[in-house]
């Protein structure tokens, strides 16, 4: 078994033992509080403060984002009541690893002394993530109380849009200038209590603070001690700027297997650097909310949110959703003469449009994926509508032929069996054209090409697979 499913398998058994010590506790409470036994209150707070202890024991053992986990996986009232038994110079880091939705929960619960105490925890590119969730008056009083440079670099990371470097970049930086050896670098590396997270490479810089280059650590290590650092650095430099897209940086961290990477402001001077754990976790954001996007959903949910939390952030999308249907239908009710005639129709046009409506999300999936990887652009647009046009040719004759076959077969109606198979080429046509122009418009106009996609694709599909399918049968079969 791999190392990966050993840990996920592991935290599993975990979860189930906190499950079970819960169940354990509000059991034994239970029987004590019906058992009339002499100091009642005390065998009662005795035996909470041992079910405390043995929970406590078994969550301080746990990595942060594993006690994130568990947390996420309880409902709301054993979740708090883990929450309680947490160390509390740990609760800041375990804020950060839980989704945004179980956050919010975690947050009502603490009062401003515990959040504080929470955020001091924390270094300033850390509290530039969890500052969005605090109260106002909260976030005020954490503000007063930094120095005048953390307070700065804060107030810099919260003005830039949450999908920029410069809302992912931290300030735990080691520069040298260029001029010293390596000798005397590694002299002053030794001085520092320790070397930041993801330290892959020393930031070489000039008086000003101006980036000059980069100098791996690999290169200290095999070169000789008196080599100075300009001879040995690497001066072609992968940086960024505070306003440069999350996506696009996390593109060049794949596209040149970076670890780190200084930010630099306009004037070329270092300002913070991008480490390769920030862009993991806003891949995975990016990811989750893609997933939520295309399923028609606002935001993450808590699995534990009430029914009311969970309809608001589920009704728009079936709001739309009850539109189109409504639209739908409509575009059956013009043809019910042709239905009535001919009540086979009614047993096919599920299938031209159900086929439509898969073609067109796979339509949908690729043109989504290759503008969130910058494939496409103006100067291929027409390439993808054509290549795409001709897939869906193809398929519609293929199966279209295939379903055409099987209506001969089950009706014995030739012109039956010929308008199945122009309508599913047609219908796959169309499913293939909306499946570009749709995500493309959105992108045109600032939207997530991934939001709710398939829902007005399949809407699409659906009322013109019917229009279609009705429309010829109606011209070629009354």
């Amino acid at each position: 078994m791999s190392q990966k499913h050993e840990k996920k398998d592991s935290l599993g058994e975990t979860l189930g033992q906190v499950i079970s010590l819960l169940q354990k506790h509000q059991l034994v409470e239970n029987l004590v509080q019906k058992q009339e036994v002499p100091k009642h209150d005390l065998v009662e707070s005795l035996v909470r403060r041992q079910n405390q202890i043995e929970l406590q024991n078994l969550l301080n053992s746990l990595h942060p984002a594993d006690v994130a986990h568990i947390l996420e996986a309880l409902p709301l009232d054993d979740r708090l009541y883990l929450w309680d038994l947490v160390k509390v110079d740990r609760d800041g880091n375990i804020l950060l690893e839980v989704s945004d939705a179980v956050r919010q929960t975690l947050i009502a619960d603490m009062d401003s002394e515990e959040l504080l105490a929470a955020a001091e925890q924390l270094d300033t590119d850390e509290l530039a993530d969890l500052a969005p969730d605090l109260p106002k008056d909260v976030l005020q009083e954490l503000m007063d109380s930094l120095d005048a440079l953390n307070r700065e670099r804060l107030q810099s990371a919260l003005s830039y849009p949450e999908d920029t470097v410069g809302a992912l970049m931290d300030f735990d930086i080691v520069t040298i200038r260029e001029d010293i050896t390596i000798e005397v670098a590694l002299r002053y590396l030794r001085r520092l209590d320790e070397l930041p997270d993801h330290t892959d490479k020393i930031f070489v810089v000039d008086r000003h603070y101006k980036i000059k280059g980069v100098l791996p650590l690999s290169n200290m290590l095999v070169n000789e001690l008196d080599n100075k650092i300009k001879n040995v650095m690497a001066a072609d430099v992968v940086s960024f700027h505070p306003d440069d897209l999350a996506d696009e940086a996390a593109k060049a961290f794949e596209r040149y297997d970076l670890v780190s990477a200084p930010v630099v402001d306009e004037q070329n001077k270092l300002v913070g650097r991008l480490t390769v754990d920030e862009v993991m976790d806003y891949i995975r954001e990016e990811s989750d909310a893609g997933k939520f996007s295309m399923a028609g959903l606002r935001e993450e949910e808590d699995f534990f949110s009430s029914v009311w939390a969970s309809v608001q952030n589920r009704w728009a999308w079936l709001a739309i959703n009850l539109v189109t249907a409504l639209v739908a239908s409509r575009v059956i009710g013009i043809f019910e003469h042709s239905i009535g005639q001919i009540v086979a129709l009614a047993a096919l046009m599920p299938i031209v449009a159900g086929i439509g409506g898969n073609s067109g999300n796979q339509t949908t999936t690729m043109i989504v994926r290759g503008l969130a990887l910058g494939q496409i652009s103006g100067s291929n647009m027409q390439s993808q509508v054509t290549k795409e046009l001709g897939v869906a040719l193809v398929n519609g004759l293929i199966w279209g032929g295939v379903l055409g076959g099987i209506t001969y077969a089950l009706y014995s109606d030739y012109r039956l069996s010929m308008v199945m198979t122009a309508a599913i080429t047609l219908n796959l046509l169309l499913a293939a054209l909306m499946g570009v122009v749709i995500p493309l418009v959105m992108n045109r106009f600032g939207k997530d090409p991934a939001v709710g996609s398939s829902v007005l694709i399949t809407a699409m599909t659906d009322s013109g697979g019917f229009f279609i399918f009705l429309g010829l049968a109606t011209i070629f079969l009354l």
